[in-house]
């Protein structure tokens, strides 16, 4: 027998051949063999999503999305009068520097959230993992907007700031993985790239909400009132607005491609079994089989997050601390920049899905580097024209990655490890790159004297994302690896089985 087997098959670069006489000789036997290899697509296998299903979860993913963003981007917005209240020794360089060291320290728990519950996702559904991560993040919002300031307590009012902004980092580390997979899972595949947008429209809106009210308390209060309890209020409103979005959370399904994974006793054909297997990942498969599209996730992940928290979370500190202008002036020309995001971006993950996403975020990228000079030096001119037109060219090159990244980035990984393949590269390179902007920029500028600092650093970090957009798989319309085609109507299913269907032999 192992010499039949042997001389029925001869070997080529591109794998084992039949022999041709031992075809002849068992054809039925062929012919088990290439169905078990190449299992035909039945109608069965194929997902047809409930729209008003799709919707909910968008709606509940997004919202959920925009409160955790919205507690993540008060502290950003208030780096200033954090510095004063928890460190108060120094000159003002160096209370920005400590605010924005507590900032990063946030990021560096990140990979260790992502660690945790990446995995967890994939094995007790990304629902539950959802709604611990709003949780634990309203847990941290809220206590730090009770924390005693350093006047009060000396050196013990620092040192809760950053365990509490460590609780933030790790429960977001199992956000945007999970919230990302969440959507991706639940899209058909031709408008994956619409819906997936509006994850990133649920991060402007938290991020506009923060800086919304944050510009009108301290518009209202004044500096010295915000210096003495105004700072507390955006982070006590956190509590009921997370209630609000594990409320939205806890009402949903899990993914069809999970509760499909996770139902033992569900019979499914061959070809589905052939894409999807089990939803038992763990880090150790994730590092070893799954290296190369980690390492491409971190570098788009790395240049999309340099030059995300340089235009969301930075700008208005180098408005006011460098160019000196209010510091209400300079969060109220960002919210304008974001508003005018929030109006497009979902057309832009519409031109995703038709156009693809390479040429969508290859766009973004080559926006950044070839717009971000041009654009610091109309900052850098002053007065509300130049300054909007300014923020404006960079808003528009981030908008083609933030309506494009939540499709692009779930679809580099298969269903059974895709949770936690995608917490573990997005939380890696937002910790060493996206927390670190802010920091990065204002020593580098400090150690220059060079204003121009931040334009340079999103053009290094645009230079690395054209090259990893090159390297990319192009996905725009594909089912996800690891899961059969998702379509929207019976009708599209059927077709695409009859395309599939071998032609008849006469």
């Amino acid at each position: 027998m192992p010499l039949e087997r042997n001389a029925a098959t001869s070997s080529t670069g591109n794998g084992p051949v039949p022999d041709s006489a031992a075809v002849k000789r068992h054809p039925a036997l062929f012919r088990a063999i290439r169905r078990r290899q190449q299992p035909r697509l039945r109608r069965s296998d194929i997902t047809v999503t409930d729209e008003r299903a799709v919707k909910r979860a968008v709606k509940a993913a997004a919202l959920g999305n925009a409160m955790e963003w919205f507690d993540f981007g008060i502290y950003a917005y208030l780096a200033g009068t954090i510095g004063r209240v928890f460190f108060p020794s120094g000159s003002e360089t160096a209370q920005l520097l400590s605010s924005f060291a507590t900032f990063a320290v946030a990021f560096l728990v990140r990979p260790v959230g992502g660690m945790v519950f990446g995995p967890m996702g994939d094995k007790i559904g990304r629902k539950k993992v959802l709604a611990l991560t709003m949780i634990l993040m309203a847990i941290g919002t809220c206590a730090i907007g009770l924390l005693p300031t350093y006047a009060a307590v000396g050196f013990w009012s620092p040192l809760l700031l950053i365990l509490f902004r460590l609780l933030q980092g790790f429960s977001t580390g199992g956000e945007y993985g999970g919230a990302s997979t969440f959507i991706a899972e639940y899209a058909p595949d031709k408008r994956r790239g619409f819906f997936g947008s509006f994850l990133e429209l649920g991060t402007l809106a938290g991020y506009t909400g923060a800086a919304s009210l944050v510009t009108a308390l301290t518009a209202g209060l004044g500096a010295d009132t915000m210096d003495a309890w105004g700072w507390r209020v955006p982070f006590l409103v956190a509590g009921p607005l997370g209630v609000v979005g594990l409320y939205l959370r806890m009402r949903l399904d899990d993914t069809p491609a999970f509760l499909k994974l996770e139902q033992g006793n569900v019979h499914v054909s061959d070809a589905a079994n052939a894409v999807e297997t089990t939803a038992r990942g763990d880090l150790a498969k994730i590092f070893r089989q799954h290296w190369r599209m980690l390492v491409l996730c971190v570098a788009l992940v790395g240049a999309y997050n340099i030059t995300d928290y340089m235009l969301l979370s930075y700008m208005p500190t180098y408005l006011s601390d460098e160019l000196h202008y209010s510091e209400t002036h300079g969060l109220l020309i960002l919210v304008v920049t974001m508003v005018v995001l929030m109006l497009i971006i979902n057309q832009v993950g519409r031109i995703s899905d038709r156009y693809g996403r390479k040429p969508v975020l290859m766009t973004g990228m080559l926006g950044f580097f070839v717009l971000s000079a041009p654009a610091f030096l109309l900052v850098r001119q002053g007065g509300p024209v130049a300054v909007s037109a300014g923020m404006l060219m960079l808003g528009l090159s981030l908008v083609c990655l933030l309506g494009t990244m939540s499709a692009a980035l779930p679809a580099m990984f298969p269903t059974s490890v895709r949770y936690g393949s995608l917490s573990v590269g997005y939380n890696l390179s937002t910790s060493l790159f996206g927390g670190t902007t802010p920091l990065v920029i204002t020593a580098l500028i400090g150690a220059t004297g060079s204003e121009m600092m931040p334009a340079y650093y999103a053009m290094a970090a645009a230079l690395v994302g054209v090259v990893a957009v090159a390297c990319m798989k192009e996905t725009a319309r594909q089912p996800l690896e690891g899961s059969p085609p998702s379509v929207q109507s019976a009708a599209e299913a059927a077709a695409i089985v009859a395309e599939r269907a071998p032609a008849p032999r006469f």
